[in-house]
């Protein structure tokens, strides 16, 4: 949607698109392999015990370390 090699500048698309400046200049940070492997074994407990909420499941993280 953003053109940067448009005769538009940069701020100007981000006003006609109704979007903030700075996402147009956000560039995503990949997700580290740690992080993957958390979300990945807290979605397995999640999906084993779905009754389990936040604080149930962060203790049951802390005990499987």
């Amino acid at each position: 949607m953003i053109d940067r090699n448009h005769e538009l500048s940069l701020t100007r698309q981000a006003q006609l698109l109704d979007i903030s400046r700075g996402t147009v200049y956000y560039l995503p940070r990949p997700v580290s392999p740690a992080d993957l492997a958390l979300m990945r074994e807290l979605d397995e407990l999640h999906l084993q015990h779905p009754f389990m909420g936040a604080r149930m499941l962060r203790d049951q993280l802390a005990n499987k370390c």
